[in-house]
């Protein structure tokens, strides 16, 4: 595996959390605990696009005469869009 050299920067917090990270020894040093942390973090987001493809393929095979009717979107959409709302605010979300 080969290693890239870059120059990067990080909020104090993310710092912080590198570093809480190598001295609880979950990793050597920071260019270590960054490297780990985004290959978890890919790890995460593909299990998460996975899960999803799993799901629409699911819901496609259901039967047409089995679909339930959408008459109204904006209800339809209400609580993807509260959740969406309170992500983007940094508030906590329902779920």
């Amino acid at each position: 595996m080969g290693v890239h050299k870059q120059s990067v920067s990080f909020t104090e917090a993310a710092f912080a959390y590198a570093k809480e990270l190598v001295d609880r020894g979950d990793y050597p040093n920071v260019s270590a605990a960054v490297s780990g942390e985004l290959a978890r973090a890919r790890v995460a987001r593909e299990r998460e696009q996975t899960l999803l493809e799993t799901e629409v393929r699911r819901r496609l095979q259901v039967p047409v005469d089995q679909w339930e009717p959408v008459t109204d979107v904006d209800a339809f959409t209400a609580d993807a869009r509260a959740f969406l709302a309170a992500r983007h605010a940094g508030k906590p979300s329902r779920t």
